[in-house]
């Protein structure tokens, strides 16, 4: 989850290094620091607890000086965020490393290297791999033989960045687990854990793969697999601008975001749709004949997507009639389960690096599924790179921590893979006339998320009802169900405000207990076949005291009254309805989050990509 940079070049590195930083801190911002080697042989290491901001100005009064270096910016697993546990991390002043990742041995390795006379100075995992590394050259090895001897010895997952006082011409990297890209610039090279973070330098890259190791030195570039085998890697260029990661008129990243979110649902179905319907070749080759003998699907997801993966399930078995099952990928990967017959198996993630999914995709490939296909925003990830069918989401920089636009990206595209199934399996969905209409709806849905924005204002104004309250309930039913979850993970996320949500026909289960006046109860209200069912149960807030704030569809016949405020969101198609209603809940969070003055793009205690277990 952390952000790695590092640089060997004949021009200054710091402003490089801190400005690759700045890109990444949505992977972390406990601490951050960078180590750079100087005109005199030695390494020079400036460290602070915080975001990037705090080191920029630490940089600024005691600048570092030198062609080669490294950095990072933390998001905390082993040890708290100080300025003792930032990385970089030194061994006897002669090496210096960032990490990203999770060594699981890391306290048998500490103790041998304790009784061996290393001292250490912080409580990271981390520290234990620059000792062996230090003790690899003691024994003779160069640099890039130290690193693979001491990868040899380590379980769990890296990204790693090395220099070493006795090696000024060489940066050594190396991943395992963890991603790590290499950036080719004119007789310099970086490595950074995202390619955002060296577009202002250049936009060649090389996508290290699983156990590489690789010496980067001014005019060279060396790797080695995981069997010690010099190997080459290709080279791609990259078509994002070096601006797209910058906030431009927003207030915020997140706001940009969402606000993005037409563009992005017309680039993720550009290309995809045919008169006819949806284009199965968009999901890969031979995808036509796989997803006409699929008889099963089970999606696997974490967080968001694993809610976008729930409205999958309705669609599917609605539409298509194969059973859908959906899991938390964190418990998928450690519990026993059973593989349907000629069953896809479909993964979900806006990095393609979240570890939890990637370990359960490397699970089903063992475990008989017939294919795998990653929905997915990253082309190059190890997640699109392992799965046999892809299909991007085409969302493009999603900086701000709580997902907004992959997330209705990968609603587009799970729509897309329904409709694709429904009219492989011949359903009733899936005939000429009603392939024409859906393609209709398609295209008209940036246009609808348009038309929903403009709700931005009278949203706003809503916000301020609930920056005084501590708890929030939200309440759906059918495909709004997992809709309102997303909408409370939202709220939850940026404005620490505790929110849940429930199926509204569980209410008399037991969440009725925390009604009253303080607790705000969000409704997610489409005009579709439960919308009386809902009602029901509304009527059972009201009868409690409860305030009601209901997202209701221009056709739903609900009146405001005391305890009951009705947002009018523009009249939609059943299809469609999750992804319509999903944007004024982002809108709700993040004008709370922007009210109560919290930070929105960079939540306490999160990270955007999730690379550790």
């Amino acid at each position: 989850m952390c952000g790695i940079v590092g640089a060997i070049a004949h021009r200054p590195v710091s402003p490089i290094l801190l400005e690759g930083l700045r890109r990444l801190e949505y992977r972390g911002y406990d601490s951050a620091g960078l180590a750079v080697l100087d005109p005199d042989g030695k390494i020079g290491r400036l460290r602070t607890l915080g975001k990037v901001a705090q080191l920029s100005t630490a940089h600024d009064e005691r600048p570092l000086a030198g062609t080669l270096g490294i950095a990072h910016t933390r998001w905390a697993t082993h040890g708290e965020p100080s300025t003792q546990n930032a990385h970089p991390h030194m061994a006897r002043q002669r090496c210096a490393l960032v990490h990203n990742g999770i060594i699981e041995n890391h306290e048998p390795l500490r103790r041998e290297q304790m009784a061996a006379g290393h001292v250490f100075s912080s409580q990271t995992d981390t520290e234990v791999v620059v000792h062996a590394i230090h003790d690899a050259l003691a024994a003779g090895h160069e640099l890039a033989e130290a690193v693979r001897h001491t990868i040899a010895r380590l379980d769990g997952a890296y990204a790693l960045g090395v220099i070493d006082t006795h090696y000024p011409d060489r940066l050594v990297a190396a991943r395992q687990g963890s991603p790590l890209v290499i950036g080719v610039g004119f007789q310099e090279y970086f490595i950074a854990s995202d390619v955002f973070a060296l577009l202002p330098v250049t936009n060649r890259f090389i996508f290290l793969e699983e156990g590489d190791v690789a010496e980067l030195r001014r005019d060279r570039l060396s790797i080695w697999n995981a069997q010690g085998e010099r190997v080459e890697r290709p080279l791609r260029e990259s078509s994002v601008a070096a601006d797209s990661a910058e906030r431009g008129q927003y207030r915020h990243f997140m706001q940009k975001e969402i606000f993005e979110q037409p563009r992005a649902v017309a680039d993720t179905l550009e290309g995809r749709l045919s008169n006819e319907g949806v284009l199965p070749e968009a999901f890969g080759v031979d995808a036509e004949r796989i997803f006409a003998a699929a008889q099963a699907v089970t999606i696997v997801a974490c967080g968001t997507s694993f809610h976008a993966g729930l409205v999958a399930r309705y669609w599917i078995e609605a539409l298509v009639g194969l059973p859908c099952n959906v899991e938390v990928a964190s418990e998928y990967r450690y519990r026993q389960h059973v593989v349907p017959k000629d069953s896809l198996f479909v993964t979900l993630s806006q990095s393609g690096e979240t570890a939890d999914t990637l370990a359960a995709l490397r699970i089903a490939k063992e475990s008989g599924y017939a294919t795998t296909l990653a929905i997915c925003n990253v082309p190059e990830s190890s997640l699109v790179r392992e799965s046999d069918l892809v299909l991007l989401t085409r969302a493009g920089p999603e900086i701000g921590v709580a997902s907004t636009k992959a997330f209705t990206t990968q609603l587009v595209a799970l729509l897309l893979l329904t409709l694709t199934l429904a009219r492989l399996h011949r359903t009733s969905i899936g005939d000429q006339a009603d392939a024409a209409r859906q393609t209709a709806l398609l295209r008209s849905l940036p246009a609808q998320l348009e038309r929903v924005l403009a709700l931005d204002d009278e949203v706003a104004a809503l916000a301020e009802q609930f920056v005084e309250k501590h708890h929030c309930l939200f309440l759906g039913r059918g495909e709004a169900y997992p809709i309102a979850m997303e909408g409370a993970l939202k709220l939850k996320e940026i404005s620490y405000i505790h929110a849940e949500a429930y199926p509204a026909g569980e209410l008399k289960h037991g969440p009725l207990a925390l009604i009253d006046e303080d607790m705000p109860v969000v409704v997610v209200a489409p005009n579709n076949a439960l919308l009386e069912k809902l009602k029901s149960n509304l009527e059972e807030v009201r009868a409690r005291g409860g305030q009601l704030y209901v997202f209701a569809d221009d056709q739903v016949p609900f009146q405001a009254d005391p305890g009951v405020t009705i947002i009018r969101v523009p009249e939609t198609d059943d299809l469609i309805d999750p992804l319509v209603f999903t944007i004024p809940l982002q809108l709700l969070a993040y004008h709370v989050a922007v009210l109560k003055g919290t930070d929105v793009d960079q939540p306490r205690n999160l990270a955007k990509s999730v690379t550790v277990e």
